[in-house]
């Protein structure tokens, strides 16, 4: 489980193919601090076990799946990617429950400044659209971040100066696909309301 407050901006030092699968190596070194193989970091917002871990750097797996579902099967050396280390029973919950287990890919359609923050509109897939909700929480790349303007096509986020600064987004262009977490909350309230009606 995560909070959607990334802690450190690291980079894709290696990208192995293992058939469907790949093993990467993340450069990283505020989420290693203390870190123990078998921990979980997010990486672009997918839970990943960390393998290998190292003061620099750390590896991880990634499954079939995953490449298919996410981002991830998109990264190259040098990426930048955002970092999150798994919450303890101490960490302050600063952003929403998010569980690294991404929905779908979505697409940035436009990044305005306005100075120094911006309004980035992001373009969501119909699956996922009845857990979008104004003024609700979604994870996008991995960081909780608050839905400004929604449609039926795309929903809007403003991004202040500090998300900009320690986050890819400011590595981010138009046409860019991001992975995409809705709320687990409506996820289980949508379950539970539809098995009641059965």
């Amino acid at each position: 489980m995560f909070t959607g407050i990334i802690e450190e901006l690291g980079r894709v030092r290696e990208i192995e193919k293992r058939g469907e699968d790949a093993r990467i190596v993340i450069e990283a070194r505020t989420v290693t601090e203390g870190a123990r193989d078998g921990d979980s970091i997010a990486v672009n917002g997918v839970c990943l076990t960390a393998l290998d871990v190292r003061p620099d750097s750390f590896a991880a797996d990634v499954s079939k799946e995953t490449l298919f579902r996410s981002t991830l099967g998109r990264l190259h050396t040098g990426s930048p990617v955002n970092l999150e280390a798994s919450v303890t029973p101490i960490t302050r919950l600063g952003g929403h429950l998010v569980q690294g287990h991404v929905d779908a890919r979505g697409k940035l359609l436009s990044a305005e400044s306005h100075g120094e923050s911006w309004t980035f509109r992001v373009a969501y897939p119909k699956e996922i659209a009845q857990y979008l909700v104004f003024k609700g929480s979604v994870a996008v790349e991995g960081i909780s971040l608050t839905i400004a303007e929604l449609t039926d096509d795309y929903f809007e986020i403003a991004v202040i100066p500090k998300t900009w600064e320690v986050t890819n987004f400011s590595h981010l262009k138009p046409g860019d696909e991001v992975n995409l977490e809705a709320d687990i909350i409506a996820k289980y309230v949508e379950r539970i309301l539809t098995s009641s009606r059965k």
